[in-house]
């Protein structure tokens, strides 16, 4: 199959402003996703989506491809999907072949070295439309209603090792048939469900906090 690897990096962030330029360890955040998909494609079939120039030139000097997006798909209400299916026609326009797209969030960028890897070989043997990482969710949740606790994976007293298994989208790799795009989607009826627990996919940069972890995370594993 043919793929293109799509970074979508926004210059907007409420929650931690400049994040996917913010210097994690020793390099902006962003970098992170880009070095990665070098270790699997060329830099021809890489791309940075974005509404900001820094950003665009920093990707620019690492040699990817740039795609500078529209202003109106600039705000936090904005959806991926949308973002994607106004590239994916530009790219169609050039008459560039896709069958898929991956997706690598700059905001998730501690990934394990073979994971991309394998995540391909999976989605390509499954045949199915789309591929996205989860990861299991092993806490007691519940919801409060009307100042009300109610649980909804465990009965209380339940021990922790007995919780029916829950998974939560962790947000670090996402393959996408281009015609599933088209139609609006990227987690598709027939997703294929790539479980990863390790705690480096876990981690998506939210908050400042969510820094502090990748952060200490990285220095542990230098220090190995």
């Amino acid at each position: 199959m043919k793929y293109k690897v799509i970074i979508p990096a926004r210059k907007g962030s409420k929650r931690l402003p400049g994040k996917n330029l913010r210097v994690l360890n020793d390099k902006p955040l962003i970098q992170y996703s880009i070095e990665y998909a070098l270790n699997y494609f060329n830099r021809d079939d890489v791309w940075v989506n974005s509404d900001c120039d820094e950003i665009l030139g920093f990707a620019s000097n690492m040699n990817v491809n740039i795609y500078n997006r529209p202003s109106s798909l600039g705000g936090d209400k904005v959806t991926t999907v949308d973002v994607l299916k106004e590239q994916l026609a530009f790219l169609f326009e050039q008459e560039i072949n896709i069958d898929a797209i991956i997706l690598l969030q700059p905001t998730n960028p501690l990934r394990k070295k073979d994971l991309l890897k394998n995540c391909i070989e999976f989605f390509e043997s499954s045949k199915r439309n789309s591929l996205a990482t989860f990861s299991e969710q092993e806490k007691k949740i519940g919801k409060i209603v009307d100042e009300k606790f109610y649980p909804q994976n465990y009965v209380p007293g339940q021990r922790s090792q007995d919780l029916e298994r829950k998974y939560f989208e962790n947000g670090s790799i996402y393959i996408v048939k281009t015609e599933s795009i088209k139609k609006g989607d990227i987690i598709t009826n027939d997703v294929y469900p790539f479980i990863d627990n390790s705690i480096e996919s876990s981690i998506d940069i939210d908050y400042y906090e969510d820094f502090l972890l990748a952060e200490a995370i990285l220095n542990l594993n230098k220090n190995k």
